[in-house]
């Protein structure tokens, strides 16, 4: 089985479906309203615990329902919850979400706790946690932690899978770190600062990145599907899978968490994707961020249709 840590961010979504995303100034009349738990690193943790790892989450949340209920929930998930710090004087995370008809979101996060996590925290945990085979991380607390978690899973050999949400400029020796890079195709144009106006190609970015140090990029397109670039190979691009979109929150953690997966179970970094592209796919055809991520059941059956056809 595969051992994966979690370094990131736990909030709690609350989700309005609307018929069109507001723009600045409008007002929409909304239809029904839910909370789900959420934060990025909390459902890549739950994505990897459903697919079969065993997780642990490192992360901060305040004293408050929401933070309980969010730690209940990973506990509930199988995920071990022991290294999940408690703020007395920060609200825990929050994260306003809008879905269109279409299934798109619009997301304003309120970090709360996840941001008053430390570099004390993560060496507290790291001293705790045994047996580590790869660490995901996104960008949902606050960068020295992300560097902290990086060089520490980098003394113990572990693969780490860094995931550039919410986008922004990354230190080179971050980089050189980094196993693989998952952005989407709006991220590694932030991540990388390739802004040619002229030609803003995904495999150019994800170079600019391995310049850098990164092993490999894998961006996730929507529905044009996923682009890998390893260094000295070709690109290669997976078509997307064809499923009806009701919300698109989460697919990017759900990706995430099945590359990680994946990659921990020996898969080679196209199976890994590949894998993971169905998880993705899955992903979207459910409401909420945690309740519409698959089991590995979920993923083996969709596959199985898939090669079917």
């Amino acid at each position: 089985m595969t051992n994966i840590v979690v370094v990131g961010s736990l909030n709690m979504d609350l989700v309005i479906q609307v018929p069109t995303i507001p723009k600045p100034g409008e007002t929409v009349l909304g239809d029904n309203f839910a909370t789900f738990p959420g934060g990025k690193g909390a459902n890549q943790a739950v994505a990897a615990a459903r697919l079969g790892a065993s997780v642990a989450m490192v992360g901060q949340v305040g004293a408050d329902t929401y933070g309980e209920s969010l730690i209940n929930n990973l506990s509930t998930e199988g995920v071990n919850i022991d290294q999940i710090f408690v703020d007395e004087f920060s609200a825990t995370g929050v994260a306003m979400i809008s879905v269109d008809a279409s299934g798109q979101n619009s997301i304003v996060v309120a970090s709360g706790a996840n941001f008053t996590l430390t570099n004390e925290h993560i060496q507290s945990a790291w001293e705790k946690i045994g047996d580590i085979d790869i660490l995901i991380m996104p960008l949902e607390t606050p960068p020295d932690t992300i560097f902290e978690s990086a060089r520490l899973a980098n003394k113990r050999d572990v693969k780490i899978v860094l995931n550039p949400a919410p986008a922004r400029l990354l230190d080179a020796e971050l980089l050189s770190l980094v196993d693989v890079l998952v952005p989407n195709e709006h991220e590694i144009l932030q991540v990388s600062e390739y802004y040619d106006s002229a030609n803003t190609e995904v495999e150019k970015a994800a170079r600019t990145l391995i310049d850098q140090g990164v092993n490999a990029v894998v961006t996730t397109l929507g529905s044009k599907g996923v682009s890998i670039v390893e260094n000295s190979k070709n690109e290669v691009l997976l078509p997307p899978f064809s499923v009806d979109v009701v919300d698109t929150t989460a697919a990017g953690d759900s990706f995430v968490a099945a590359l990680a997966v994946g990659l921990g179970e020996g898969k080679t970094l196209y199976e890994a994707s590949y894998f993971a592209n169905a998880a993705g796919a899955l992903t979207v055809t459910k409401l909420g961020a945690q309740p519409s991520l698959p089991t590995r059941t979920d993923v083996k059956e969709f596959l199985d249709h898939e090669e079917e056809q």
